[in-house]
């Protein structure tokens, strides 16, 4: 029996065209950059992508720059913080205080007024802040290689709200000190992502054989399934072959093949959560 199961893959919003930078000759080229303002329209945050590579030895910077309104600002600072948290619980069971969810990793930075820095800016920092002017101010964030990956944990039938799993937040925000509470109207905030790659060299082909034994009964009934391949990505299909030598006097009426996503969770114990993705049957 060859079997096919579809999973599906997470859409990423698309990014907003910035307009045509000059780079100093006759041909202009177009800078695309995902843009993002607060609800006064007082702060404005610039990033060249949202997803950010983990390459084992270092990450990519989480870099850009804030647009801000002087006037608006005028002698308080802008801030920029990057969080990443795990939500191991609903928002709907938060009480009393208590919320299901663990800060990771927190980085934070002043972006205005800028501080002093050795660090040279990047070519995307360069481009806007030539096109966007002088209250434009460059941020730079670097995570850490031992923060996890954004992951998103399948939710079980019937739950609701937020996903489980870890997600990672880019914010900036108007204020007198860090550790004022942002407000809505002068924050914006943008999801991100921190990604790896998986292997290009492809393993062995993935198999495994087992029988049943009944009591009483001599014979057994012996299952052999194989996939057609060790990796697959967001949206491809799994092919699986399923061979079946039923030799007891048993009869077999129906096989349901199922791809379940595991999680091993640290908090205050370890544990395995898992919970069906894709599922089908045959009679």
């Amino acid at each position: 029996m060859n079997t096919h199961l579809q999973g599906s893959s997470p859409r990423s919003p698309a990014p907003s065209p910035d307009p045509d930078v000059d780079e100093g000759s006759s041909k202009k080229q177009a800078t695309r950059v995902f843009k993002k303002s607060s609800s006064n329209g007082k702060i404005t945050v610039y990033l060249g992508k949202r997803d950010f590579v983990d390459h084992i030895t270092h990450v990519d910077p989480i870099d850009g720059v804030v647009l801000i309104d002087p006037d608006y600002v005028k002698d308080r600072k802008v801030f920029g913080h990057v969080l990443a948290a795990f939500r191991y619980g609903r928002e709907d069971l938060d009480v009393l205080g208590l919320t299901f969810r663990k800060d990771l990793y927190l980085a934070s930075e002043q972006i205005y007024p800028p501080l002093e820095t050795d660090r040279p800016l990047t070519r995307l920092q360069e481009r806007l802040i030539r096109k966007l002017g002088s209250n434009a101010y460059p941020f730079y964030f670097e995570v850490p290689p031992h923060c996890p990956a954004s992951v998103s944990l399948q939710p079980a039938p019937g739950d609701t709200g937020k996903p489980c799993g870890v997600d990672y937040e880019l914010k900036a925000f108007v204020g007198e000190s860090q550790e004022d509470k942002p407000h809505k109207r002068n924050s914006v905030r943008l999801a991100i992502r921190k990604i790896m790659y998986a292997p290009s060299k492809l393993g062995e082909q993935p198999s495994i054989e087992v029988s049943k034994e009944y009591i009483l009964k001599p014979n057994k009934i012996h299952l052999e399934a194989s996939l057609d391949k060790e990796l697959y990505h967001h949206g491809e299909s799994l092919s699986v072959n399923v061979h079946i030598a039923n030799n007891s006097s048993k009869t077999v009426k129906k096989i349901k093949v199922s791809v379940r996503q595991f999680a091993d969770i640290c908090l205050f114990s370890t544990a395995q959560y898992k919970c069906t993705v894709a599922e089908v049957e045959s009679e």
